[in-house]
């Protein structure tokens, strides 16, 4: 577990930078490495971020809710957001769409709140070149048989899509050195990779020449 008198340091910090740019945080990571659970541990700690929600065409999943945990839109949707230039980036990833709305970091940097995105890798990089400032951050698994058993519990894949998405994984780890900072994201362990987190942030928010988002 973090030191408790860390982690308190930690907010008290981030309280008094509240003044300096906001951030643009992209978290990305293979498919089933936990990123999901990661933003959802992040929101219940109260951690100060406008989180930012994806759109995609996938069907939704039991339990999930539209415009929490994505914008479910039909492709004919999908495409009129893509032809109005309001997505910061988007992908086909596994035969569906996913992207990023623009308006949603735009209104939330305005206001001088930090942002932060999830999207897969290819959509990370994809961020990175549009937006070199953004602050990039790679969600590692321990390994891949413990990446491999988190997608099989989630049980939303068939075996075909299952091997897919171990095999993509092993192409994606590859892009590591195109990401600013790396975590390992360890199943019940989600407390220490907020942590990790916050004291990325924290850093980030004494750069002597500060990363300035500007869309």
């Amino acid at each position: 577990m973090p030191d408790q008198s860390l982690e308190s340091n930690l907010r008290i910090k981030r309280r008094g930078a509240r003044s300096s740019r906001p951030l643009l945080i992209v978290l990305s990571g293979p498919s089933g490495v936990g990123k999901d659970a990661v933003l959802a541990r992040m929101k219940r700690l109260g951690r100060p971020f406008h989180y930012v929600v994806t759109a995609t065409t996938r069907p939704r999943r039991a339990r999930e809710k539209n415009g929490v945990n994505y914008h479910f839109l039909s492709r004919k949707e999908f495409q009129q957001m893509i032809d109005k230039h309001q997505l910061l980036e988007w992908a086909n990833v596994y035969g569906n769409y996913y992207g990023v709305p623009k308006d949603e970091i735009t209104s939330a940097l305005s206001k001088g709140i930090d942002a932060i995105v999830k999207v897969d890798v290819q959509g990370a990089t994809t961020i990175k070149g549009i937006l070199p400032q953004a602050v990039s951050i790679f969600l590692m698994p321990p390994s891949a048989e413990a990446l491999e058993k988190r997608l099989r519990r989630r049980r939303s894949e068939s075996s075909k899509d299952l091997a897919l998405r171990l095999e993509k994984a092993k192409g994606e780890i590859k892009s590591l050195p195109l990401f600013d900072y790396v975590i390992t994201s360890r199943q019940n362990k989600l407390d220490e990779v907020v942590f990790q987190i916050d004291t990325i942030v924290a850093a980030e928010k004494r750069r002597v020449r500060p990363h300035i988002v500007e869309l």
